[in-house]
């Protein structure tokens, strides 16, 4: 007799991703400092999900593609009906592509990212003491396609999807990590800052391959392109 497949599981999660996105260019050069935290919360913001912290290079091949290197401190908590068996911590490297396009008044990009991830297996002690026993390795590639279509005065639409593709040998039952679709309402600020706040839909598969989170997500978000030194422009 073949072995029985156990059924998937679905759960939902209310979410509150509180973020900031800095691309400051660096004077009149093609360099430029990419910088970005985001506070992310469970029941909106009642506990914690994750901390994520990601500083990173970007150089401008020319105005419409821009590559970028950087790293990020990833701080996973327990959360939800299915959560991790412990929190535990994530360093991550990674490579960029981003082309950015204008299709009549819209402004489209997309995102193109190689991830190499080494995450952070930790121990409980019967005592309650937590130990890291190892690192595992895994790679992860992204894709995000954008739109901003410009309203009336200083307000705008923002959408984006975004899905997640693991691999390596470390990557058993999910190829398939997770998928983002995000509708939000954006106003420009002063000083090459803009607010968005919107709603994320995230299908996340943990890594059983079995349980998969449908987490409800409101997005609160600072962008901003303010330069570091003087520009022309």
């Amino acid at each position: 007799m073949g072995q029985s497949v156990l059924p998937r599981l679905h759960t939902n999660n209310a979410h509150g991703w509180w973020n900031y996105f800095g691309d400051h260019p660096i004077g009149e050069s093609k360099w430029g400092v990419h910088l970005e935290g985001q506070w992310r919360r469970h029941d909106i913001a009642k506990s914690w999900q994750q901390l994520l912290l990601r500083p990173a290079v970007n150089y401008a091949l020319n105005p419409n593609v821009t590559l970028t290197v950087g790293y990020g401190y990833i701080a996973t908590s327990r959360y939800g009906e299915f959560p991790v068996g412990v929190p535990f911590p994530e360093h991550r490297v990674f490579q960029q592509v981003q082309v950015v396009q204008k299709l009549g008044r819209i402004n489209t990009s997309h995102r193109y990212r190689l991830e190499q991830r080494e995450l952070g297996e930790l121990a409980v002690a019967a005592n309650g003491d937590r130990s890291h026993t190892r690192w595992r390795h895994e790679n992860r590639f992204r894709y995000m396609y954008r739109v901003m279509i410009p309203l009336k005065g200083k307000w705008s639409v923002a959408l984006y999807d975004e899905f997640f593709l693991n691999f390596g040998k470390n990557v058993a039952a999910n190829v398939f990590d997770q998928n983002r679709a995000y509708a939000a309402v954006a106003y420009n600020l002063p000083k090459k800052s803009r607010l968005e706040v919107g709603f994320m839909e995230q299908t996340l598969q943990q890594r059983n391959g079995r349980i998969f989170e449908n987490n409800h997500t409101l997005m609160v978000s600072i962008f901003s392109t303010m330069p570091f030194g003087k520009r022309s422009n």
